[in-house]
């Protein structure tokens, strides 16, 4: 694994975003671990992420283009906003939009604030998780209404690996649909492996009976 997933899954959990215990999600489900990226509120670690992102980005997506990076709102303003800056102070340009929720009817108008979308942009949607990628449907029809865009994929901080409607995860389900790469900084695999019986500033997050508990709750709904 490398050390940029490391050190993000270690970001992650001393963050108090990653935490294990017992979960319901928004469809109901009991879940033994959750992610909350609504947890990060400092200076320190909005740019730290944004760092995390430009270097998955760089190791999955390349370095030679100058993206345009879209944020879903609101979780996904920020997302693109540091991640942009990462990429800058890495050596590789990136410019960033992303949509209002409510479109304005005066003053420039439009639905997507930032870079104005041209012919053959290469976009990347930056995301927080994606479980069954909902959000998607709306954003990827919003950016080709704006311009025929060249799409090159989605980037998440965590594929929690869960199936879709179609019995394969929501990753794959979003790459068949819309033809583009979809990528996370790690996925919960990567997570309980890195873990396991890992001791972080004096805790074992995922002992032997958690590891069991994720493993069940992706034998029931991962894909």
């Amino acid at each position: 694994m490398e050390a940029y997933k490391k050190e993000f899954i270690e970001f992650m959990v001393r963050a108090g975003v990653l935490t294990f215990g017992d979960f319901t999600t928004k469809s109901g489900r009991k879940t033994p671990y959750f992610i909350n990226t609504g947890k990060y509120s400092t200076a320190e670690e909005i740019q730290k992420l944004g760092a995390f992102y430009a270097r998955a980005i760089a190791a999955e997506y390349g370095t030679d283009e100058a993206f345009v990076l879209f944020g879903p709102a609101y979780k996904g303003i920020p997302l693109v906003v540091t991640t942009a800056v990462a990429m800058h102070h890495a050596g590789q340009e990136a410019s960033f939009c992303f949509n209002r929720k409510e479109i304005k009817d005066h003053g420039e108008g439009g639905s997507l604030v930032g870079h104005s979308l041209k012919p053959n942009d290469p976009v990347l949607i930056v995301e927080d998780v994606t479980t069954a990628g909902t959000s998607i449907y709306e954003t990827v029809p919003l950016l080709r209404s704006a311009a025929p865009i060249s799409l090159r994929g989605l980037i998440v901080s965590v594929d929690r690996m869960e199936k879709g409607s179609r019995g394969v995860t929501a990753f794959e389900e979003l790459r068949q649909e819309f033809h583009m790469e979809t990528r996370a900084i790690v996925t919960i695999e990567e997570i309980v492996s890195y873990l396991h019986n890992r001791v972080i500033d004096g805790t074992i997050y995922i002992n032997d009976d958690m590891k069991e508990r994720i493993a069940e709750y992706l034998r029931m709904y991962g894909a």
